[in-house]
């Protein structure tokens, strides 16, 4: 247990300075590339801060314990909506770019209906079992490719544009060389990840020993401690200023969850969804709308409306803990 406390520590230092390094290198490589932060946000960071989602999930699958793997998912996506989001807007008031209120956030909001409709396989007669078969997880990653292949399109066009027309600002320019900048997101990563995984690992068996359920620590610890590197991460990048790889963190990682963590999975062994996880589901929709109405309502997220998300988590652990 002592081990396991030494290690949870450790795991955080690389999570605070690999998301300090990673935050550093990711945005001067979308400014050496003449794109939006948004898209680095919505892709590399996004990603690359769901790798301890896709890492705990997809093993999961193959050991066949589908509630922490579904729990994992559901459990980040909440904490990513809320606390992530929450905190950053505390810490820093975000500012809502137009592309996310008509375009990544409404494609969200897609993926967790599409999502969530798949689930409920008794409900719509599809089924003796809530389900999510081989045949949803190809449906999910198709919209996954078109998701990606949307972010890369438009992330083409706009370094076309400011190519073409010759209005790169001063402020546009990169911190570092290209190398530098590539070193530093690759090592940020490493530590993110290293660090989540240790974060996660130490987490679990802290909580096992405490005699809590695998199935609450699927949902709670393992979900909150994957989604971590997303905190971190998003945290970093509001106090630097760069708000939109903040909230494209939040929403590309959300994406990246449901439309390839879950999926892969469900490739691997198809899911089962029991009643717990479709109401898990349903809430994670209402937040989902919650938070988009934040986002659109004053293209502004400030530090009232991410007090209200940081509260609604910590309602949402105490229902989810009581139950």
């Amino acid at each position: 247990m002592l081990l396991a406390f030494i290690l949870l520590i450790i795991g955080f230092v690389l999570l605070v300075k690999g998301a300090d390094v990673f935050v550093d290198g990711s945005s001067s490589i979308a400014k050496f590339l003449k794109i939006p932060s948004i898209v680095i946000g919505l892709t590399i960071v996004a990603f690359g801060t769901s790798a301890p989602e896709a890492a705990v999930s997809i093993i999961a699958g193959i050991d066949g314990s589908n509630d922490i793997a579904v729990g994992n998912v559901i459990g980040s996506n909440m904490f990513n909506l809320l606390v992530v989001m929450g905190i950053s807007a505390i810490i820093k008031p975000i500012n809502i770019q137009k592309q996310i209120v008509k375009s990544d956030y409404p494609f969200m909001l897609t993926a967790t209906f599409a999502l969530a409709a798949m689930s409920f396989d008794v409900f719509f007669g599809n089924g003796s079992a809530n389900t999510i078969a081989r045949n949803d997880a190809v449906i999910l990653l198709i919209f996954m490719a078109i998701f990606l292949f949307n972010v890369i399109s438009s992330a083409l066009a706009t370094r076309k544009e400011k190519i073409a027309a010759g209005n790169i600002e001063e402020e546009e320019k990169p911190k570092y060389g290209i190398g530098l900048s590539i070193l530093f997101t690759i090592g940020g990563l490493a530590g993110i990840v290293i660090g989540g995984q240790l974060v996660v690992d130490s987490a679990k068996e802290i909580a096992l020993g405490f005699g809590m359920s695998e199935t609450l620590v699927g949902l709670t610890i393992v979900a909150v401690g994957t989604s971590l590197p997303e905190l971190v991460t998003s945290i970093m990048a509001a106090r630097k200023g760069e708000s939109d790889i903040a909230v494209g963190n939040v929403i590309g990682s959300n994406i990246f969850n449901m439309l390839f963590v879950l999926p892969a999975s469900a490739v691997i062994t198809p899911m089962n969804i029991n009643a717990q996880a479709l109401t898990d589901l349903l809430i994670m929709a209402a937040v989902s709308l919650l938070a988009y109405f934040f986002c659109a309502s004053r293209k502004k997220v400030g530090r009232i409306e991410g007090s209200v998300l940081t509260a609604i988590y910590v309602i949402y652990m105490a229902y989810a803990i009581i139950r």
